[in-house]
């Protein structure tokens, strides 16, 4: 932690000038807040070694930490709290600090820190499973979404940079170790399957498709070679890297990849098609934790699915007449959002000249609502963004859209990746809404924020609380609205209610597949009855939720939190409510439990209301 680090050795520097002048040589215990910055530092340390592609990422490999460069998380069993390990040691630690001796800000922190600590730790009780490449706890460790086989090719193209020949010695090491995790992985996957935990047979399907993708290619042309080959040419870094890649690729990942096609293809033959985790041993446990993890909340699956089930039927109303105005008058409003997003004049070629005009429009409508956000936001992040494609080897099982927030250091900006393996499954006028919720001023703007906050310690700026981003994500989407973006494209609107509506139908169908028996025919049917999503999305949708049980609860759930404490806020301050300070209050400490948001809320409405 750069930044704390040379803060509290000015600090300490200064005490020590001050001892030595007057001859003090009393001792003085700790405060409270010292205390709890101090362990901040050190449980951020122990995560950034537990976790070296999270110290790539945020730019942080470099001088004591250049030995994290040459290598990569540990995924075997030992290794599967990853990179909270050190947050769950430091509970007992974490617990003893004299909450009330801290100020408000200082007691979010404490309290999300721990909040986070706790809920990780209760997935500590099942032999099976992980933490996936997302940090989200999952069932299970190969799928189309989990594995080193689906992330690692990607982090080593975009994130480990190449400047240097250590640079690039580094690289080779960390192919080395990805050979290693898939193996791990491998092993990891046998001994759960021991235990009766096995994907189903349509997820094993699309994670056989994808290593056979990328075990498939030629080694020496492989983009796990080629990328060391063009970015060392670029680097002007001498050295013949592509026998180096090769011999690594060829000679100890393929045969890994090899296993892993072995192990998937054992485990498809005894698969079934059950798709909820309530299924697995203590499956019903597994589900309310991911669902109390996700969602920040104590809501019960059955409580959630209520919920869904309400806000489905409010936006459905609200969705009908904007389709009535174009000319969709008949069928349930989920078929008729499918025949809207069928029309010629809304869709994109799919070739390669259709996916460069669909991101070009991307970038122009960032670039817009960028221009508006001042009128809202007293906190300007300064992070360049840009869009970028899915990477297409992993397209077929990648989400549909997600941001990648920048490194600390400025050198890799934010990005938000778009799946284009079918631009047809992107009308024209859904595209804006996901700009918005991924971007600006979504979780890129918000990320960036948090990220050059230098007030906050490093490790809550990259903590991560699920219904607390997602809140955001979709809040961004409604604030683009109020801050005008549709009034020239008014079928965006329409857009952004589907949007609205695909999040409440997520809280049905996560809550149907793992807590009430649901079959991934009813849910991918349930998807397109009421959300018009196409086939293909509303199939990738289901099998993500199906494979990260809880996770799609946090969107709605989350933004209906962040409205319900703004317009409580708004009622009781009347005229003393500013929208730019309300976006400050919640914004500058970081990510937070939806339970801690709702005590911060509450202390800037009372200090706003003495002032």
């Amino acid at each position: 932690m750069f930044q704390l680090d040379r803060r509290q050795f000015l600090l300490g520097s200064a005490a020590a000038g001050a001892l030595a002048a007057t001859g003090c040589q009393s001792w003085r215990p700790e405060s409270a807040s010292a205390r709890a910055l101090r362990l901040y530092d050190q449980i951020f340390n122990a995560m950034l070694e537990a976790s070296p592609e999270l110290a790539t990422g945020l730019g942080l490999d470099t001088g004591a930490r250049t030995h994290l460069r040459h290598r990569l998380g540990d995924v075997s069993a030992a290794g599967k709290m990853g990179a909270y390990r050190p947050m769950i040691d430091a509970l007992p630690r974490l617990r003893s600090i004299q909450r009330n001796g801290l100020p408000p800000q200082e007691m979010a922190w404490l309290d999300t820190v721990t909040w986070v600590g706790e809920r990780v730790a209760a997935f500590e009780q099942y032999p099976y499973g992980g933490i996936g490449g997302y940090s989200y706890p999952v069932p299970f460790v190969l799928t189309q979404l989990t594995g080193s086989y689906q992330d690692v090719p990607d982090f080593l193209d975009s994130q480990h940079k190449i400047e240097t020949r250590d640079d690039a010695d580094a690289y080779l090491h960390r192919l080395e170790a990805f050979a290693r995790n898939v193996d791990h992985e491998v092993d990891h996957a046998r001994s759960d399957a021991g235990r009766g935990v096995v994907p189903p047979a349509f997820i094993l399907d699309k994670a056989l498709a994808q290593t056979r993708n990328l075990r498939g290619e030629a080694a020496r042309e492989s983009g796990l070679v080629q990328s060391l080959v063009r970015r060392t040419r670029e680097k002007n870094v001498p050295g013949d890297w592509a026998t180096a890649a090769t011999a690594v690729v060829e000679g100890r990942l393929y045969p890994a990849l090899d296993r892993q096609l072995a192990v998937l293809t054992e485990l498809r033959r005894g698969a079934g098609t059950a798709a909820g985790v309530s299924r697995l041993p203590n499956g019903e446990s597994f589900y309310a934790n991911a669902l109390r993890f996700h969602t920040s909340t104590t809501l019960t699956p059955d409580e959630a699915h209520r919920i869904g089930l309400s806000q489905v039927a409010e936006l459905t109303a609200q969705a009908d007449p904007l389709l009535r105005a174009e000319g969709l008058t008949t069928g349930a409003v989920g078929n008729r959002l499918d025949e809207l997003g069928k029309q010629e004049r809304f869709l994109y070629a799919n070739s390669d000249s259709g996916r460069q005009q669909l991101l070009a429009d991307l970038n122009r409508q960032m670039e817009a609502v960028k221009a508006r956000m001042p009128e809202v936001f007293a906190t300007i992040p300064r992070s360049p963004m840009e869009v970028k494609r899915v990477p297409p080897a992993i397209e077929l099982g990648a989400p549909r859209g997600y941001a990648q927030g920048p490194s600390l250091d400025g050198s890799r900006p934010g990005a938000y990746y778009i799946n284009l393996q079918d631009t047809r499954i992107w009308p024209k006028w859904a595209l804006p809404t996901l700009t918005y919720h991924e971007s600006i001023p979504g979780h890129l703007w918000q990320g960036s924020i948090v990220i050059e906050n230098e007030r906050i310690p490093l490790l809550l700026r990259n903590i991560g609380i699920p219904a607390y981003g997602e809140g955001w994500g979709l809040y961004a989407e409604q604030l683009a609205d109020e801050v005008g973006m549709y009034r020239d494209f008014p079928t965006g609107r329409i857009g952004m209610l589907q949007s609205f509506l695909y999040r409440a139908a997520r809280i049905v169908v996560d809550t149907g597949l793992h807590a009430q028996g649901w079959s991934r025919e009813r849910a991918i049917g349930y998807f397109a009855e009421n959300v018009g999503l196409n086939p293909i999305a509303a199939q990738s949708e289901i099998d993500r939720y199906i494979v990260w049980p809880g996770q799609a609860a946090s969107y709605k759930l989350g933004h209906n939190e962040f409205v319900r404490l703004r317009e409580q806020a708004r009622s009781r301050l009347g005229p003393r409510f500013d929208i730019k300070s309300f976006h400050d209050a919640v914004l500058l400490n970081g990510d937070m439990p939806l339970e801690v948001l709702g005590t911060v809320v509450a202390e800037w409405t009372e200090q706003r209301l003495r002032g």
